[in-house]
């Protein structure tokens, strides 16, 4: 598979965010292969309460963080295996503070986050290396825009790229 970066208008412009933070000529599956051990560093060595702590009032802690990112990177999966199999029907989006919300994240341990953090990989890193070129290139319309299976490939590891940056500048230093 190629390293091939979606072009503009093959996403929809806040996930721009997310793609640039692959950098050229890296590959996001390399990066899919390569967060868990940045994960499990990050988090495998935090106590339960430091893991509830959030960084400011109003924030989430690091388990919501960390099931957020669980939850997102199921639901562009889930948009790129519909939109790689043919389906560009519009895919609702979603709304992430209501999913915090009723996530019961701070209820669970870290070890089962970090558990259901692996097994999500495993499949999305299966799902996706399963696609051929011309696969990646399909499109459809996720949350009233346009989306390549190639963005949304780009767009999971840009996503927990921004929450690992999150991790580093706001909660290690309070922790």
């Amino acid at each position: 598979m190629s390293a091939t970066r979606p072009s503009p208008g093959d996403f929809l412009p806040y996930a721009a965010t997310y793609i640039n933070l692959i950098p050229e000529g890296s590959g996001p599956l390399m990066a899919l292969r390569e967060q868990p051990q940045e994960i499990h560093a990050a988090f495998g060595t935090l106590s339960e309460t430091q893991a509830e702590k959030p960084y400011a009032a109003g924030k989430w802690t690091l388990k919501e963080m960390l099931l957020h990112q669980i939850d997102s990177e199921r639901i562009f999966a889930y948009r790129a295996l519909r939109f790689a199999r043919g389906d560009s029907q519009n895919l609702p989006g979603f709304e992430q503070d209501d999913y915090v919300a009723n996530s019961n994240a701070n209820a669970r341990s870290l070890a089962s986050l970090l558990a259901e953090y692996d097994a999500t990989r495993a499949a999305t890193l299966a799902l996706f290396e399963s696609f051929t070129e011309e696969q990646l290139n399909r499109r459809g319309t996720a949350n009233g825009g346009p989306a390549t299976v190639r963005a949304l490939l780009y767009m999971v590891s840009g996503h927990e790229r921004h929450h690992l940056h999150i991790f580093r500048e706001r909660y290690q230093p309070i922790l």
